[in-house]
């Protein structure tokens, strides 16, 4: 009859060695899921709408003024580009029968697609009536343009255009 011996490189287990053991299996799944948590709540911005409700009668105010600015046939191009090592933002506007629109207010932003936070501002000044320009430090990859045009603090026009800006 053959017997298990020990040789020189075994050591019993012992109920403390098991302890350790479990022990470190979870503080490692701690760690790993204390790096996992710190990593979610850095890269996300938050929730996108606080209020459904609030959000259900903003649809409704932009709808009916979409519908207002699609009876006054407004000609908006807007151009964004990079330039000098900045990105670079014209705007010409222009009625239905091509006149160029006078004493307008013009805002635009670049918006990112994925997070809020890198959303830039772009201050456009009046070069000629219904011509806007503005610049900003230089941005690259994908963005939301987003257009407005307003007189006397009541909004006109609206837009949002997707770029891509290399």
């Amino acid at each position: 009859m053959a017997t298990a011996t020990e040789g020189p490189h075994t050591r019993p287990v012992t109920g403390r060695m098991v302890l350790m053991c479990i022990v470190g299996f979870f503080a490692v799944v701690a760690a790993v899921n204390a790096i996992m948590i710190r990593a979610a709540l850095t890269t996300f911005s938050g929730v996108e709408t606080g209020s459904a409700y609030q959000a259900g009668l903003a649809f409704a105010r932009e709808s009916a003024a979409a519908e207002a600015q699609d009876t006054l046939h407004w000609q908006v191009k807007a151009n964004v580009r990079i330039a000098n090592g900045s990105t670079v933002v014209d705007i010409d506007a222009r009625d239905a029968a091509g006149t160029p629109l006078a004493g307008l207010e013009a805002v635009a932003v670049l918006h990112h697609p994925t997070d809020r936070r890198s959303d830039r501002a772009v201050v456009l000044g009046q070069l000629a009536a219904g011509h806007f320009r503005g610049t900003i430090d230089r941005v690259v990859g994908q963005w939301d343009v987003m257009i407005e045009l307003s007189r006397g603090g009541e909004r006109l026009f609206r837009s949002r255009n997707r770029v891509v800006l290399q």
